[in-house]
């Protein structure tokens, strides 16, 4: 019953996310243009941006699977039979690997192609009305939500299913183990995609604000701007495909976590071991009801109707998760590790975390909105120049982490003393519950964002202009709140598997005394900021040559500035490209290697201080870096509706310098600390055999 109940979500997920795809696809470009030579010039920018877009993707997806080859060659080596002297445990853990990561490139690349094909249509739709226009819209993301959820919902269960028929003689906890490989290939490929998403998108930002808005003085998404498509490009590789494969992995880590530390409580029950599974499933219909309850007719509702889908999806969430918990899992009190819990107990442990991810991303919003004071606070400090915009924003992100910490800290104590280790895998599932219509909202704000530059490198006309400026202003703030999102489900999650991996290294507690263990935790911690300097650095660096690229085609195309001349914008896009997927490496590599490298080293006792230290730090550098991006973005935008004095004012280019320092903040290391702390933990569980066989090289000879 369970199998088909999960097998039916995955598959209607999916046909939801054709159904939305087609109603994006109905919508003609020519029928909706104003005039042949309109509809010419946008199919042509269109154009560009998805070649743009698909170039990076596959540039990207070919060095990826180098990785993908070589990793999985990687675990096959070095975990070994010690633990399951029947069961060659490595080898199936790297087709698991291989097949998570190979998911997770579908997916994104599902979102990709909707998403540029969603950002044309969606600028012709708001000529007919700013309704037609979100519609449009949301129809796009929709297809990257639910076309995810569906993958990772069937990727797990087709997983689960050719496991449990190859060895079916094994314990249902080997197979968990297994399984874990899934999440790791997942998580894997979401570094890689949010990293090197994240450089390009704000060396093409970062260049097209400084040359073009600062020194040049010409408006944001002017065709004269040789890194205007490279920018648009660039809003669809890191918030559609980087933050897909972000919540992706989230989902299938989470998953994994729990079924690994239920696998021996149930491993005679495969309703209530496949639980995890099944209970994310109801986010799928949740999403769907929530999506198509709200729609936007005027300015005012447009923000409204985006959280009222969140929050109608998270209540239906609430209540379908209650009768399917007392349904799977076991009548009375049961054992999970060595406590006594209930299925009450599960279901408020589920259930802390489905209510703290809302709380976290209604915050995220209070902090970055302009509509509230902390972000007109930014805005002000402005009129005093570029210093204290950016005193006033880094105050605002080191403050905004605050009460987020905490509500993740209460949900800890609240799932861990309902249900155990077990309760914090359920808490990052439920904060992870309404991710269909997470990520839909999510993936709107690049394509209302691209909608808004095609309106105006088409010269569609003032008006439409202002529509897709509303549509793009509420998904900017949208965006922002599925960056906390992330950033607490990553939370929980990363904690969720830090509870599988010293369950399956038989550690029972933890001396924070214990010298290696406080090695361990300022390791952790400084590889939180190394990792932060590195992916800040290649922002730098990849916008370095952007710059000169712009500046040297403003110099040297005759007609440009005057527009009778076209600027060479796959030159830009070359150079993004190349930046990113070169940068990415260094950083990469350091998360990917660094547990393994510990493990070996220093023993099980001392990467879990690793894990803990990263853990901390990570969160609190990612919600405070994320925050403060957010809100220089929107204080610039709110000076460019005619706050503090308007456009071209003192305030406003201190505004803009600003926002270029925040770019990578919101966009490229904050939301890869995500992805830091979750891809070393599963990293950590997935090798822990190899830890406890040969681990703690040096930590033996001292203590010899």
């Amino acid at each position: 019953m369970v199998e088909e109940l999960i097998l039916g979500s995955g598959l209607a997920s999916l046909g939801v996310a054709a159904y939305f795809n087609m109603r994006v696809q109905s919508v003609s470009v020519e029928e909706g243009a104003a005039s042949p030579e309109e509809c010419a010039r946008l199919l042509k920018i269109a154009k560009a941006i998805r070649d743009g877009a698909m170039a990076f993707l596959f540039r990207e997806y070919k060095t990826l699977a180098v990785f993908i080859v070589v990793f999985a060659v990687i675990i096959g080596v070095l975990i070994d039979d010690k633990l399951t002297p029947d069961v060659h445990e490595g080898h199936y853990s790297a087709v698991a690997f291989v097949v998570g990561a190979v998911t997770s490139i579908l997916a994104g690349f599902i979102g990709m192609r909707t998403a540029t094909a969603g950002n044309v249509r969606t600028a012709v739709s708001a000529r007919e009305s700013l309704e037609k226009g979100f519609v449009t819209a949301i129809n796009a993301g929709a297809v990257m939500g639910f076309g995810l959820s569906g993958l990772a919902v069937l990727g797990m269960l087709a997983c689960y299913y050719c496991l449990a028929k190859l060895l079916p003689t094994q314990e249902p906890h080997t197979i968990m183990e297994i399984l874990s490989g899934f999440g790791l290939g997942a998580s894997s490929v979401a570094l890689f995609a949010r990293v090197g998403g994240g450089i390009y998108t704000k060396a093409a930002d970062v260049g097209a604000d400084l040359v073009g808005k600062v020194e040049a003085g010409i408006p944001e998404d002017d065709p004269r701007n040789p890194a205007v498509i490279a920018d648009n490009v660039g809003d669809n590789v890191g918030d559609v495909a980087g933050m897909g494969a972000d919540l992706f992995g989230s989902v299938a880590e989470s998953t994994c976590a729990a079924m690994v530390i239920g696998a021996i409580a149930f491993h005679d029950n495969p309703s209530a071991l496949l639980y995890p599974l099944a209970v994310s499933c109801l986010g799928i219909p949740a999403s769907f009801i929530g999506i198509l309850a709200f729609k936007a007719k005027t300015e005012e509702q447009v923000q409204s109707s985006l959280k009222n889908m969140l929050i109608l999806a998270t209540v239906l969430m609430a209540i379908m998760s209650y009768f399917l918990t007392i349904k799977l899992l076991p009548a009375g009190s049961f054992t999970l590790g060595k406590k006594e819990v209930t299925a009450t107990g599960v279901y408020l442990a589920f259930l802390s975390g489905l209510v703290s991810g809302y709380l976290i991303g209604w915050l995220t919003e209070y902090f970055t909105s302009h509509a509230y004071a902390p972000t007109r606070e930014v805005a002000e400090s402005s009129k005093t120049g570029t210093a204290t915009n950016i005193i006033y924003g880094l105050a605002l992100g080191y403050n905004s982490a605050v009460i987020p910490s905490l509500l993740i800290a209460a949900t800890v104590i609240i799932a861990v003393s309902q249900a155990g280790m077990y309760g914090i895998a359920l808490s990052a599932i439920g904060m992870l519950g309404t991710i269909s219509v997470a990520l839909t909202i999510d993936a709107y704000g690049p394509v209302a964002d691209n909608a808004g530059g095609l309106a105006e490198m088409a010269h569609m006309g003032a008006d439409i202009r202002q529509r897709t400026d509303i549509l793009d202003a509420a998904g900017n703030t949208t965006a922002a709140m599925g960056k906390g999102f992330a950033i607490g489900s990553a939370a929980l999650t990363a904690l969720a598997l830090f509870s599988a991996y010293v369950t399956q290294c038989g550690i029972e507690s933890i001396d924070l005394l214990d010298p290696w263990v406080m090695a361990g935790l300022l390791v952790g911690g400084a590889l939180t900021c190394a990792f932060s300097a590195m992916t800040m650095r290649s922002v730098g660096l990849a916008a370095l040559a952007m710059i000169e690229e712009v500046r040297h085609q403003f110099r040297n195309i005759p007609g440009l500035m005057e527009g009778t001349a076209e600027a060479d914008y796959a030159r830009c896009v070359d150079i993004a490209t190349q930046a990113s997927l070169r940068e990415m490496l260094r950083p990469g590599l350091m998360v990917v290697f660094t547990p393994i490298v510990m493990g070996y080293l220093f023993g099980a006792h001392m990467l879990a201080g690793v894990l803990i230290g990263a853990l901390i730090t990570a969160v609190i550098f990612a919600i405070s870096m994320a925050n403060s991006g957010g809100s220089w973005d929107n204080a610039k935008k709110y000076i460019e509706s005619g706050a503090c004095g308007g456009r071209g004012t003192e305030a406003h280019k201190a505004a803009v310098v600003g926002d270029t320092v925040g770019d990578p903040f919101k966009d490229t290391s904050g939301p890869a600390l995500n992805i830091l702390i979750k891809l070393m933990a599963i990293i950590s569980l997935v090798f822990a055999p190899f830890v406890v066989t040969y681990g703690g090289v040096i930590t033996k000879m001292f203590n010899q």
